[in-house]
């Protein structure tokens, strides 16, 4: 079945071995259905992933001029950047996302396509968190495109936009390795839970390997990223006897890794070099701009709309759209 297509009563009611009027009413939440009987259906309405529509008293099941986004967090500047370029794109066709965070949490994120589909949104736009497969059926029979942004390293349910993370770890660590460095640290975040970092440190160990090298020391603390906890893991990797250079998850985690070296009056890079991901303005305002790779956040949102916009217009549409990224040479490595 193809993304855009729905599922009707039939198929449900047929699932769960019942008529479409019984599966009708358990949908409008009658009360003369026994609790035998809804327990099946809604079991049915799960796996085949039908979505109630919250529209359909009031305007006979119209989709709106809302734009479902769904984002893991909104605590790091990354993704209110994706927003604004979304945004500015929708507005101008008419066009208004409506916000659903997940915190990195699958359940949670589950919960927020359901709820939000029930609203018939134009169009879904989403940084997966790790889809589960109530989550995938969703987004699958969804009657409306999908987009899922910020990396293009996996196989989307519909469209996807945004970069390989995995070719942004591999460029940062190809350019440290041609200016000689030889030994490697990294400080991350919770791994679990940002799977978009994992690809990055994936891609950066992996052209490591190739040539000839490994992290020789990894420190890695549950929860999202921060500059307090970046300084706080830097601290503790100092006193173990830090590496030549630090590789952090993101800016946000190297920014405290500056703070704590300059508070040591360590000399970066001469002493401690460090380098990170998604170009922050944060991290090259710094008394010493760090050396990272540009995440084009803007751009993100922007093609999300685009790809949005063209579906609903009937036009074609590409199924992985590349922003790519820039590498930041900075001063820190």
């Amino acid at each position: 079945m193809s993304a855009s297509s729905k599922v009707r009563l039939a198929e449900v009611a047929q699932l769960a071995q019942v008529s479409e009027i019984t599966v009708s009413r358990v949908v409008r939440g009658a009360a003369n259905v026994s609790p035998e009987t809804v327990q099946r259906v809604e079991k049915a309405l799960e796996q085949t992933g039908y979505v109630r529509n919250r529209l359909a008293g009031s305007f006979g099941g119209r989709t709106s001029n809302q734009i479902a986004v769904i984002l893991p967090s909104l605590s790091n500047i990354v993704f209110p950047d994706v927003l604004y370029g979304l945004e500015e794109r929708l507005d101008a066709s008419g066009y208004h996302p409506i916000l659903g965070i997940s915190n990195y949490d699958a359940e949670r994120e589950t919960r927020l396509i359901a709820s939000l589909l029930e609203w018939q949104p134009a169009g879904i736009v989403i940084a997966t968190a790790n889809l589960s497969q109530r989550a995938r059926i969703l987004l699958t029979r969804a009657p409306c495109p999908v987009v899922e942004i910020m990396e293009i390293d996996t196989d989307p349910v519909d469209m996807a936009v945004g970069i390989s993370q995995v070719q942004a770890g591999k460029s940062i660590a190809y350019y440290l390795l041609g200016r000689g460095y030889t030994s490697f640290g990294y400080i991350g975040h919770d791994l679990t839970r940002d799977r978009r970092a994992a690809a990055r440190r994936a891609g950066f160990r992996s052209a490591l390997q190739e040539a000839g090298f490994e992290f020789d020391q990894v420190l890695e603390a549950g929860g999202t990223s921060s500059v307090t906890l970046g300084r706080q893991l830097t601290a503790e990797m100092l006193s173990m006897g830090a590496p030549r250079l630090i590789y952090y998850s993101n800016d946000d985690m190297a920014m405290g890794g500056q703070f704590e070296a300059l508070a040591r009056g360590m000399a970066v890079p001469d002493t401690l070099a460090l380098a990170s991901f998604n170009g922050l303005d944060l991290g090259q305002a710094a008394p010493i701009p760090l050396t990272t790779v540009g995440s084009r956040r803007g751009e993100i949102g922007t093609a999300a709309a685009d790809q949005i916009l063209k579906r609903l217009a009937g036009e074609d549409t590409s199924r992985f759209i590349d922003v790519g990224f820039k590498l930041i040479p900075g001063a820190s490595a």
